[in-house]
Formats: C-alpha cells, sequence, structure tokens
C-alpha cells in the first residue's frame, strides 16, 4: 500500500496479498490511509456477488454511479472512466475483497470484470489521478493478474 501512496507503483490491476484490517473508508485500515493521501478509495465486498447483475449492483452503490448508469458492461467501464461525481486528489484505488465468489461462480463474468478494471486503469493511467485495483488474495490466484507483497 505504501508503494500505492507515494506513487512508486505503476497504476494497474494487482493481486495483494496482504488482507486489509479495513475496509470502512475513513478508517484507520487500507481506505483511511488513502484518503489521507489523497486517493479516493472504494472497497468492493465482493461476498455476495455471485453473477454480473449482482456486481454491477454493488458497483452502482459502491462507486455512487449517476442515475444514467446503465446498469450493463458497456455502461460500467463509462462510469469508471469518467468518475466526475467523485474527485479525487492524487488517485483512485479500488479494492475488490472476496472476487472469488464471482470468479467460482460465473467466471465468464470475472474476466469481464478484470477487462473492465484495466481499461479504467488505462483511462486515467496517464491523468494527475491514476486509477489502482487490488485484489487481496491469501492461496488463490489469478492468471495473468500480477502480484504484489
Amino acid at each position: 500500500m505504501d508503494e500505492l501512496l507515494t506513487e512508486r507503483l505503476r497504476p494497474g490491476v494487482y493481486q495483494w496479498r496482504a488482507v486489509p484490517a479495513s475496509g470502512a473508508v475513513g478508517g484507520g485500515g487500507w481506505a483511511g490511509r488513502a484518503e489521507e493521501a489523497g486517493w479516493r478509495a472504494f472497497h468492493l465486498d465482493g461476498r455476495r456477488v455471485r453473477d454480473k447483475e449482482a456486481f454491477l449492483r454493488l458497483c452502482a452503490e459502491v462507486f455512487a454511479f449517476p442515475e444514467w448508469f446503465g446498469g450493463n458492461w458497456d455502461a460500467l467501464e463509462d462510469c469508471l472512466a469518467d468518475l466526475s461525481w467523485a474527485p479525487a486528489r492524487a488517485g483512485y484505488v479500488v479494492l475488490y475483497e472476496s472476487w472469488a465468489e464471482l470468479a467460482e461462480a460465473d467466471q465468464c463474468s470475472f474476466r469481464t470484470v478484470l477487462d473492465v478494471f484495466a481499461d479504467a486503469v488505462e483511462a486515467w493511467r496517464d491523468t494527475p489521478t491514476p486509477m489502482t485495483v487490488l485484489l487481496p488474495s491469501v492461496g488463490v490466484e489469478v492468471a495473468g493478474v500480477p502480484r504484489l507483497a
């Protein structure tokens, strides 16, 4: 997390071995540290997400998408590339916990999620507010997603 907050980590989608102490924004855990450093933190708790519709609903809630959000992959990609309603000083960090629930139940949707996140990271990469997505994992691997220590 320190490498991300000090901008030594290139924006991207990463597996993260560390298990966050707290997902609450403004708390003493990862989100609080991110917010203090000027990053806008979003915590996706995927414990009950097992299909596309549940994931899109979770995103609409957590990112506080505008009413025009269409509830489909294209709309998700458009919203993540915009975020004008959620300004950040230093960047955006998304922590997607319990992603394995979706990966196991609907692998096709999970792969689409990874593609959408990768596109969002790319859209923000060369801006003053880059985006990084972290997938906390302990003992579970996602093929093609780099790991952080």
